[in-house]
């Protein structure tokens, strides 16, 4: 059997083909090469791989695409799948009634990842939809103010325009300039745009087109001085930094499971600070509402994929046994090894500022005059290297997005592989 013209070993065909027969197999853990170690004080090499054996991918496959979507490493996929027979097995009102206790414990393993509180956690179906109950649910009317930065997700930027055209606020768009130009610069940028009609403050903490990293901190503390309302999209930080939400102090932070944390499918957060839960209106009104807190009001979105919640929990615990300071020192270290080989490269213009104070693990390139399709359908199709192109006239080019289950080799074959393409092309 091949892929992209790649044969599988007949232990990689197996694992899939178990996967993809679920259904039929008894209750139990999704079998690994090998365990999970404790993390050491340093964790080497040989480490990260025993991380990467916890994953489904074949060895050959090095995927760096985190910032848009993870694989889901075995613990998980054994939860989901545990979950899913038990409700199967069981759909009576009583036996959902305890998957609904399970919910309740994902909601506090998220506050405890956050180090928030539960009653300021609602689990949503991904940062898209938390971004919007945001924008929905706030009460802003003509002769408002919303300022958005420019490199933000469509739910954190198009959204809010849409919307304003409906109810008459105006949307102020700052732009991002490229090289990053500086915490310094953001702050003061958003102090000279802020006036007495200024609502919100809506960015993107870790941005997904060229991995900018903004000072969030900062930014909400200014935003707190002028009455003013911050929403953060961390999408692309919420499972890489270690996140502390009650240091950071936004009104409002979201993120999704598929993404960083490596979790299930259409499962996400908001945060709502405590102090805010009175502003934001419900702009989804169902059944089964969450248990406590904001969730009560704003957490009734009808049937839930309740496994899919379960497996969440699991995906922080599995993030929290690694140690949340080794992943993202991790996925630091491979984006820069990512960087410091491109750079090396003639016809390479880098997106990405290789200061760390100013990026993290998304790494944005133009590689030279190379047709950014053909290219990465060759990087995968030949040196089995999953990526994101970038195409249009913004900074376009490919993104590297390495997380945990990455190795150096992977990298160092990516950036041998963009060296051989502008030479030979492609």
């Amino acid at each position: 059997m091949t892929h992209s013209g790649t044969p599988y070993s007949r232990r990689d065909f197996t694992r899939v083909l178990a996967l993809g027969s679920a259904a039929l197999l008894p209750p139990g853990p999704f079998a690994m090469p090998t365990a999970l170690p404790a993390t050491p004080r340093d964790p080497g090499e040989a480490f990260w791989l025993a991380v990467r054996g916890q994953f489904l991918m074949p060895p050959d496959l090095g995927v760096m695409n985190a910032a848009n979507l993870c694989p889901s490493p075995a613990p998980v996929l054994d939860a989901v799948y545990r979950a899913t027979r038990d409700m199967d097995g069981d759909p009576s009102f009583e036996n959902r009634a305890r998957l609904s206790d399970a919910k309740e414990a994902t909601r506090r393993a998220v506050a405890e990842f956050l180090r928030v509180t539960p009653e300021e956690i609602v689990l949503t179906r991904n940062t898209s939809e938390a971004n919007n109950m945001v924008s929905s649910g706030l009460d802003l009317r003509a002769g408002d103010e919303v300022i958005v930065l420019a490199d933000n997700h469509p739910s954190n930027l198009a959204a809010w325009t849409q919307k304003a055209a409906r109810f008459g606020y105006t949307v102020i768009t700052l732009p991002q300039p490229n090289p990053h130009p500086g915490g310094e610069h953001y702050v003061e940028a958003v102090r000279r745009a802020i006036t007495p009609r200024t609502k919100v403050l809506a960015f993107t903490h870790h941005t997904s087109t060229v991995g900018d990293v903004l000072p969030a901190r900062e930014l909400c503390r200014l935003a707190r001085e002028h009455g003013v309302l911050t929403m953060v999209d961390g999408a692309v930080t919420f499972g890489l930094v270690d996140l502390d939400l009650a240091d950071m102090q936004p009104d409002f932070f979201s993120g999704s499971a598929h993404k960083w944390p490596c979790g299930p499918k259409e499962v996400g957060v908001l945060y709502a600070h405590a102090g805010v839960h009175g502003r934001l209106h419900p702009t989804i009104v169902s059944a089964y509402a969450g248990a406590i807190g904001l969730s009560r009001t704003h957490e009734s979105f009808g049937q839930r994929d309740e496994p899919a919640i379960i497996g969440f929990g699991e995906a922080l615990a599995f993030q929290n046994r690694i140690g949340r300071k080794a992943i993202e020192d991790r996925s630091r270290a491979l984006a820069a090894a990512a960087i410091e080989g491109l750079r090396k490269l003639d016809g390479v213009q880098m997106w990405t500022h290789p200061d760390p104070a100013r990026s993290a693990a998304v790494v944005s390139f133009r590689p030279g005059t190379l047709d950014i399709a053909r290219l990465t359908a060759a990087l995968y199709r030949n040196d089995r290297i999953g990526c994101a192109p970038r195409g249009g006239s913004d900074r376009p080019g490919i993104r590297f997005s390495p997380h945990l289950y990455n190795t150096m080799a992977e990298v160092d074959r990516a950036v041998g592989a963009i060296a051989r393409y502008l030479r030979q092309g492609v």
